[in-house]
């Protein structure tokens, strides 16, 4: 058993270290969003709302986001239509923190591991928001193909970019990039 663990020990390392950041990241978003009232919206979620909102101004779209009255999420009226809800599940925190539990795993040097952390996840968001502002368009355009647009195609477009960068930290600045 002992040859196992020494021959094993850098993936049961990673396994560990894995688990131990996303169960910590998990609980602590958890208790944050338990600060808030059941049918409340959370405060990243609401700034996710208005970062959509800015940026579909941008190009001069007819768009209008709200709080919906009687349950926890934001209504997405475009060109007078409501169009999508964005709920908490919208709002990437799910994916940050399996991108920062995978990175802290495959941890480098300290400073690199967080400018890394920093950056990535300033990537993975902007790249969610622009995501439910195209989701948005396409799907008052195309509402017939809602399932394929939000079930596949952007899921696969936000996890590609974190798998991507999960493969350029480990080829660059882990520690085991050599």
């Amino acid at each position: 058993m002992k040859k196992y663990l020494i021959q094993f020990k850098p993936f049961l390392l990673f396994i560990g270290t894995f688990f131990f950041a996303y169960i910590i990241l998990t609980i602590l978003y958890k208790l944050y969003l338990n600060s808030f009232e059941a049918n409340d919206v959370d405060g990243v979620t609401n700034i996710v709302g208005r970062n959509v909102e800015q940026i579909m101004n941008l190009f001069n779209c007819d768009i209008k986001i709200q709080k919906n009255q009687l349950s926890p999420f934001l209504e997405v009226w475009y060109n007078k239509k409501r169009t999508v809800r964005i709920v908490e599940g919208c709002n990437a925190v799910s994916v940050l923190i399996l991108f920062v539990s995978f990175v802290i795993a495959f941890s480098g040097k300290f400073k690199a591991t967080i400018l890394f952390i920093l950056a990535g996840s300033l990537c993975i968001y902007i790249l969610n928001v622009v995501r439910i502002a195209i989701l948005t368009v396409l799907i008052y355009r195309f509402p017939e193909n809602v399932h394929i647009l939000h079930g596949v195609l952007f899921p696969l477009i936000i996890y590609g970019l974190v798998f991507l960068l999960w493969i350029f930290w480990i080829n660059k600045f882990s520690k085991y990039a050599k």
